[in-house]
């Protein structure tokens, strides 16, 4: 075992060569990441029974993003180019799994014309001229 150490590298050369005593140690917990230690106690996290939970898209604008996308003909799939988006995303808006994206529903809202947030619900978006 002395020699494969030796061609490994673990003893100095001198050291051997002088045939003295080298003397090795175990690291332990070598390699292992110590900075972040568990500070809340176990038995504390125990007793927490909040459950944390996303919003979700509402079943009524579920129903408006369904029934939107059917009165312009489009399905599912088409939609979902239209707003460049996957298929799952406005299959999940319809079935009110998803959680809310301004930025998806703002582009949802824009395809079927409807308005999806807010007070006026299911209404029709009114395009108003631009100023110049």
């Amino acid at each position: 075992m002395a020699e494969s150490q030796v061609q490994a590298g673990h003893l100095s050369s001198s050291e051997t060569r002088r045939g003295e005593d080298v003397e090795t140690s175990k690291k332990w917990a070598a390699g292992q990441n110590k900075q972040h230690s568990i500070t809340k106690n176990t038995a504390k996290l125990d007793r927490e029974t909040e459950e944390l939970n996303h919003d979700r898209v509402t079943l009524e604008v579920g129903k408006v993003i369904q029934q939107g996308r059917q009165s312009k003909g489009l399905t599912q799939k088409d939609q979902a180019t239209k707003t460049n988006e996957k298929p799952q995303v406005i299959a999940h808006c319809e079935s009110g799994r998803a959680i809310p994206n301004n930025h998806v529903l703002g582009k949802i809202e824009r395809a079927i014309g409807l308005k999806l947030w807010g007070k006026a619900i299911g209404k029709p978006i009114v395009k108003r001229p631009r100023a110049k």
